[in-house]
Parts: C-alpha cells; sequence; structure tokens
C-alpha cells in the first residue's frame, strides 16, 4: 500500500513563484592552472540561483588574448558542461554565471558570462541584478552605434565599460566611471586579459564576496561556492565597493563609491528564501536567519498545534525554528523528488505548468489526525497554496495552520527578484482572512514586518515588495521584458 497521500503537487507551480536571480563565480589562479574545473564546481554549489542557463568563460594571462574561450547553454550546470568541455577552456583565469531571467527572455543569447572582443582587448562579464535605467541607457547607445545581440541589462554594462576602457588608464577606471551610470542592483565580476575585477551596487541589493584557495582568488555570489571549492572565506565584498584582484597587487579595494549604512538596502529576501541555508551575507548566518524567522512566528502568531512542518526546502528551518520556540514537536510531511532541481523557478507560468511534473507527496502516517502547522517562506500568486493546504486535509490531518516567514507581498520588486505587478499578487486588496478563507487553512499569520530587521542583526535592508518604500525610485517604464506577461 502507498503509504503517501496519493494527490500530488506540481512544484513547478508552486506559489513561492519566486525567481532566483542569477549567482556569478570568478576565480583567477596566480600560479597559471587552469581554473574552468573550479569555476564549474562554483556554479553547480550556485544552482539553486538559477537554472535557465549557465556559461564559462576563460581566458590564459600568458598566452595571446584571442585564445578566451567561453561556453554557454541553455539548463543546469551539469547538462551544459561535460568533461570533455571543461578540458578545452583552457586558462588561468575565469568567470562563470548561471541564470534565472529576471528581466530579458529565457534563450541561449541572454546566457551569461558575456565576452566581447574590443579594442583593448577581451572582456567578460557576469552580472547578479537588475538595471532601472537599462531601457534609457541601451537607448543611448544604440544612437551612439551599438549593436545589441542580447536584451539583457549585462550588455548594456559590459558596453559602458568597454567605451569607458578607450579614455581610461585601466580597466578598474573604466569599471568605476561605468557603474557611476548604472542606477538598480549589479553584483558584477568583470574578467579584463590581466585582472578580476568585483563589483557591489551602492545600495548592496545583491551578495558578493571575496575567497582564497593557495594561490587561486575568488569572488562568488555566496559563500557555500567557496566551501565548494575548498577555498576560505576572506570578506564580503562592501556595497559599492570595487575590488581588483591581480598577481602584482593581491586586492586592490575602492570604497569611494560606498553609501553610509542607513543609505544601503540589502535584499531581505536573500535572507528568507534565495540564499543557499548554509551561507552567509555580510556576516550573518542564512539558516540562523531562518531559524529566527520561525521563532518570530510561534512568538507573534502562536497556535495550539500537535506538529510542526515545513514546506520543502526552504520553509524547513523556519519550521524548525517554530517548534523550537512553541514547543510543538518539528517533523517532515512531505516527500520530494530528489533527483529534480527547483525546476519550479521557471520564468513564466507556461514554463511551470509544462516542467517536469516533479511530486510533492504527504506522509499520511506523520499527519493523519494531527493538528498541523505548515510553514513556507512566502505566498506569491497563491496560485497552489489551496492544494498543499487540501493535500494535507486528505491525507488526515485535522486541522491545518498556515504561518509564512515573510510578510505579505503587497509591490512588485524592479531589482532582481521575480515579484510580479500587484494585480497578480495575492495579498493586494485582501485581507488575511480572505487569504485564508481562498487557500482553505484553518488559520493563516505572515511574520510581521518590523521582524524583518532581526533577521539579519539590524543591518539595512531592502523591504519595498512588502512596504512600497523603494530606495531607489522605480522606473517609469517597465524593465522586466516578457516576464510580466506571467
Amino acid at each position: 500500500m502507498n503509504t503517501n497521500s496519493n494527490i500530488g503537487i506540481n512544484t513547478t507551480e508552486r506559489e513561492s513563484g519566486l525567481g532566483e536571480e542569477c549567482g556569478v563565480f570568478g576565480a583567477y589562479d596566480f600560479d597559471g592552472a587552469d581554473i574552468a574545473s573550479t569555476v564549474y564546481y562554483g556554479l553547480f554549489a550556485l544552482q539553486h540561483r538559477g537554472q535557465e542557463s549557465c556559461g564559462i568563460a576563460v581566458s590564459g594571462t600568458s598566452r595571446p588574448i584571442e585564445n578566451t574561450k567561453l561556453k554557454k547553454g541553455m539548463g543546469l550546470v551539469n547538462e551544459v558542461f561535460t568533461e570533455e568541455s571543461l578540458n578545452d577552456l583552457k586558462g588561468d583565469i575565469g568567470v562563470g554565471h548561471v541564470r534565472y531571467s529576471t528581466a530579458g527572455s529565457s534563450t541561449y543569447e541572454n546566457a551569461q558570462p558575456l565576452v566581447l572582443n574590443y579594442i583593448k582587448g577581451i572582456l567578460g562579464l557576469a552580472h547578479n541584478g537588475n538595471l532601472v535605467n537599462a531601457l534609457s541607457l541601451r537607448k543611448e547607445l544604440s544612437m551612439t552605434g551599438a549593436i545589441f545581440q542580447t536584451t539583457i541589462d549585462s550588455e548594456v554594462i559590459a558596453y559602458l565599460i568597454a567605451r569607458e576602457r578607450i579614455n581610461s588608464a585601466t580597466v578598474t577606471e573604466a569599471v568605476k566611471k561605468a557603474v557611476q551610470r548604472l542606477e538598480g542592483a549589479f553584483s558584477l565580476i568583470v574578467m579584463s586579459p590581466r585582472k578580476l575585477i568585483g563589483v557591489r551596487d551602492p545600495h548592496g541589493f545583491r551578495p558578493l564576496v571575496i575567497g582564497k584557495r593557495e594561490n587561486t582568488y575568488i569572488l562568488a555570489s555566496e559563500t557555500c561556492a567557496l566551501d565548494a571549492v575548498n577555498a576560505e572565506f576572506v570578506r564580503d565584498v562592501l556595497p559599492g565597493e570595487i575590488v581588483t584582484i591581480s598577481p602584482e597587487n593581491g586586492i586592490e579595494s575602492d570604497k569611494s563609491l560606498c553609501l553610509p549604512e542607513d543609505k544601503v538596502a540589502r535584499c531581505i529576501f536573500e535572507y528568507i528564501y534565495f540564499a543557499r541555508t548554509d551561507s552567509y551575507i555580510d556576516g550573518i548566518n542564512v539558516y540562523e536567519s531562518r531559524i529566527k524567522a520561525g521563532k518570530f512566528l510561534a512568538m507573534d502568531s502562536p497556535v495550539e498545534a500537535d506538529l510542526v512542518v515545513g514546506v520543502p526546502e526552504s520553509g524547513n528551518a523556519a519550521a524548525l525554528g517554530f517548534s523550537l520556540e512553541s514547543g510543538i514537536p518539528y517533523g517532515n510531511a512531505f516527500v520530494k523528488n530528489g533527483y529534480v532541481g527547483r525546476t519550479f523557478i521557471k520564468p513564466k507560468q507556461s514554463n511551470r505548468e509544462s516542467s517536469v511534473q516533479v511530486k510533492l507527496n504527504v506522509l499520511k502516517e506523520a499527519v493523519r489526525g494531527k493538528r498541523v502547522v505548515m510553514i513556507d517562506d512566502s505566498i506569491v500568486r497563491g496560485t497552489t497554496s489551496d492544494r498543499i493546504v487540501n493535500m494535507i486535509k486528505e491525507a488526515g490531518a485535522k486541522e491545518v495552520h498556515m504561518r509564512v516567514s515573510s510578510p505579505p507581498f503587497l509591490w512588485p520588486c524592479y531589482f532582481g527578484t521575480d515579484v510580479p505587478g500587484r494585480e497578480e499578487l495575492i495579498a493586494y486588496n485582501r485581507s488575511i482572512e480572505d487569504i485564508r478563507n481562498i487557500i482553505g487553512a484553518d488559520s493563516l499569520a505572515y511574520l510581521k514586518i518590523d521582524r524583518l530587521p532581526q533577521l539579519c542583526d539590524g543591518l539595512s535592508i531592502c523591504n519595498a515588495c512588502f512596504s512600497g518604500k523603494y530606495p531607489i525610485a522605480p522606473p517609469k517604464e517597465d524593465i522586466r521584458g516578457e516576464r510580466t506577461e506571467d
């Protein structure tokens, strides 16, 4: 007899539905050893940040710059790269990217990293984030003769750097001039013929860290990627900082674009959902942040129950926190197919519905006859919360109380997170009780918005998707491309 509920949910349609921006990774081996395999394993650790496409570009600093090699493709890291293809990527400096499209369509042309061959040599670039002024910059560059091959913000950045490089003494100077033209979210890794450069926007929306393994220096979106390649964590790149890595000078830092801490606006959803649980962002452990979120839910929205469960995977740590604070036992109620990745982050609803059907089944024995508290990280569109609740009830649960480890989404995001237009958000123009009725839970509560700074020990954050208070004026034109048609 099958002990699981016969009702499954396609995790490609989970109501979280949030795109995970992108992941960037760069490495420079000062001893001249080939770096492609290191970049590959770093990207593998960042796969949760994007599953549409990936790529690696490498260059040999002791070889002619024309030998720069690029391989990219649609799909997961282990689908795009083979041992043979990695062996063909010869070079001691490299940059890699995993992509989820928050602006620009999901096509091969839009896969990163981008590699430009221009008058000063080769420029490779990987970008995580969204620019709010990308359209105006693209128009300006087009009017001066630029021909774009993609529809992504990253190509605009690459062209700006290339243009500034012509009249700059160094590539770092060109990068600095270019990024001062940018508005929005950007963590960048730039590969020049002899330098690896990392940049984080002054508001610090997206994370970027520095690592070191013997004589190899690394830049990455998250510390989990450093762990994957046995590198030690050196430090975070500060919001607004430009770091230049070269054998001659090691790590050079330019902090002249940094803002005061109270002007920084780290994306709170890195701590709630995006980042891998074992990562540290700006000194804060993501796992501990999620444990705190669960504890706050238990403090602020207690309920009498017999079992606390998390919706895999991002709800699990918060569920444990709720259990620790409330004293209600923590358990597993769901069985998920572990052989398929987080495929629900496909960018369009049509893709979410047609992707591989990954069943998330309920363990009847775990929930039968019990009052269950179910923790999830968010409710965005609310398209499947009702089915998850119904699954547990049909498996025999007496009651299902839903707790959400973030506040209600009320506003779209323009800084690299796939929070859609207001009319698509279930919380827009609805009360908590309205939402509870829609999803069929016995009770529903969200994390209080004033708890958010406590998740990251008081660091300055962006909570615009909950509050509507944007740290940068939102664009007058929609910058999210075809994604807004979801």
